[in-house]
């Protein structure tokens, strides 16, 4: 796939996704991998309802000038790439219900057809102490996916990180986890 599909690819989904409040405004990361040492990523200020060119930008592993301007999340997608030869494209999103249901449960355990058939149980992740998390994310998140033989990592009341080879399959996990505990909490 050439790098200008792969940008209207990753628009396409990242619209969809802000549309579901699964990306907010400034909030939430995207990306491909384009080579084995290069990405495409959503910039820091990326406003995810009109991502274009301008709000994103392709980095190499070598830290530039350009990482700078890239998303927070930039080091977290790279060690997945590295780690992951599986992963095409990354995508870190805050979903609501997912979110809230991680704040009272430490497994998620479906009770609807789509979920259960997916995923079948998952660990919610506690990652301790937030006020070093970024320093650790990267090394806690690839680390987990890779041995735990998943592509998605639910974390304690930051979000949800998940690969795929395919992004609108990423799209379709993250969607069905949403629903899942979006049922979980309204069958309480």
């Amino acid at each position: 796939m050439n790098k200008q599909n792969c940008k209207e690819e990753i628009c396409a989904v990242a619209l969809a996704m802000f549309r579901k409040n699964f990306l907010g405004i400034f909030h939430g990361s995207i990306s491909a991998k384009t080579e084995h040492d290069r990405i495409i990523i959503n910039t820091k200020n990326a406003i995810f309802d009109r991502l274009d060119d301008e709000y994103l930008m392709e980095l190499c592993s070598k830290k530039d000038y350009r990482w700078t301007n890239a998303s927070i999340d930039a080091h977290i997608h790279f060690s997945i790439y590295k780690n992951i030869s599986e992963a095409k494209f990354v995508c870190y999103t805050m979903p609501p219900f997912i979110t809230a249901y991680t704040l009272e449960h430490n497994i998620i355990a479906p009770k609807d057809y789509f979920a259960y058939e997916r995923f079948g149980k998952i660990e919610v992740y506690d990652p301790g102490n937030f006020d070093d998390w970024y320093e650790r994310a990267d090394v806690e998140i690839s680390r987990y996916l890779k041995e735990n033989d998943t592509n998605i990592m639910v974390i304690k009341g930051y979000g949800v990180y998940c690969f795929d080879r395919d992004i609108y399959e990423l799209s379709k996990s993250i969607a069905i986890l949403e629903n899942c505990c979006r049922l979980l909490n309204y069958s309480k």
